[in-house]
């Protein structure tokens, strides 16, 4: 299970707030790591939280007995990414995503589970399930499904 992850963005606060609304949580300042962080929450009953930073920060190791900080970093494109429920339907997710002027398109992963994929300020990916695609990555993205899904296309299966 995740309890939260952290992910970049131009406008924090405002990513954040967009997040929180298609969870039907809410956005709180994040200032544990640096200045400028926001952070979405779920309010459900895991306490799931996307830790939003400013663009660039670069999450570094402190000496000694301190907590890990937030440094400014290289710009650009990223990797990371997450999957979020939402209690919404398509049409609604469609709307925000319209509203803020982000990509956002319906997709089928390997013809197993449908996803939304929103791109948070155009270049950060979210994969938001609407509550039937919740249904169908429960039934599907299991490790037994997942090392079928690897049989089926002649991949090893690690044991």
């Amino acid at each position: 299970m995740l309890f939260h992850l952290s992910i970049d963005a131009r406008a924090p606060a405002h990513v954040a707030q967009v997040l929180a609304e298609l969870w039907g949580g809410v956005a709180l300042p994040f200032p544990p790591v640096t200045g400028g962080c926001w952070m979405a929450m779920a309010g459900d009953a895991d306490n799931s939280a996307v830790e939003v930073y400013p663009r660039g920060t670069c999450l570094v190791e402190a000496e000694g007995d301190a907590d890990a900080y937030g440094v400014p970093g290289a710009e650009g494109r990223s990797a990371t990414h997450f999957a979020m429920a939402t209690p919404l339907d398509q049409d609604a997710v469609f709307e925000i995503a319209q509203r803020e002027g982000w990509p956002a398109k319906y997709r089928k992963r390997g013809g197993a589970f449908g996803v939304i994929e929103l791109w948070i300020e155009g270049d950060r990916m979210v994969e938001v399930l609407t509550p039937p695609m919740q249904a169908e990555y429960r039934a599907t993205m299991t490790i037994a499904g997942w090392r079928g899904m690897l049989a089926a296309m002649g991949g090893g299966v690690p044991a």
